[in-house]
């Protein structure tokens, strides 16, 4: 018991790293992610190939890759070509807060997508019979819709986020997994990365009560 009492400070420490990147890339990721689906689902055939592009490549290739590409390559890139690059460079944090924006807001952006295009086009026409402008009908009727059919591919997400925190470790940042791991190659134990896990539990079970009540807000929405 001393021994996981004495361990606390450092886990609480990678703790607050792993929620930091979590937070943020949330509060950014799913308002852009909506951002994305609109622009997937809109009329123009330029910008749905572009959005269409990006979607791919940040889907298709792993998110360690694009936290290196971003925090190792970027910087080759303004050695290379100078002027026009220069300020693309982040530090370690903000590289992977850009990351993890860039890959999670592509898969909001396709959850969301497939909430909106499941609302019936007999809403749209409802609410332009009612006189209702397209910014009211898509915030007042059609959002509300997509967000309740789209909780549970978002909690999956949102619990997947959770745990990829841990990649950060390739940039050198003292989040949970990789303080746990020090800790356990240090003292010859597996107890720290045990205590890692029941601490990934935790978040995970109370972030799954936090969407279970937001799922059960939205059940007016039929």
């Amino acid at each position: 018991m001393n021994y996981i009492l004495s361990l606390m400070p450092q886990i609480l420490e990678g703790l607050k790293v792993t929620l930091e990147v979590f937070a943020l890339t949330l509060i950014l990721a799913i308002p852009l992610g909506i951002i994305v689906a609109l622009a997937r689902t809109s009329k123009s055939l330029i910008l749905k190939k572009i959005v269409g592009a990006y979607i791919l490549v940040m889907r298709g290739t792993p998110l360690l890759l694009q936290i290196v590409i971003i925090y190792f390559g970027l910087p080759l890139v303004t050695i290379h070509f100078g002027e026009p690059f220069v300020g693309m460079t982040f530090d370690r944090f903000t590289a992977a807060i850009v990351a993890f924006v860039l890959n999670y807001t592509a898969y909001f952006g396709e959850i969301f997508r497939a909430g909106i295009i499941s609302i019936d086009r007999g809403q749209y026409e409802g609410a332009e019979v009612l006189g209702l402008t397209q910014k009211d009908t898509f915030f007042r009727i059609i959002l509300p819709q997509a967000i309740k059919r789209v909780i549970p591919p978002v909690a999956n997400e949102i619990t997947t986020l959770v745990k990829d925190t841990s990649l950060v470790y390739i940039l050198g940042l003292d989040e949970l997994l990789k303080v746990a791991k020090i800790a356990s190659n240090r003292d010859v134990t597996l107890i720290p990365l045990i205590l890692a896990g029941v601490v990934y539990l935790i978040v995970i079970g109370v972030l799954s009560k936090v969407l279970e009540k937001i799922e059960k807000k939205y059940e007016y929405y039929k």
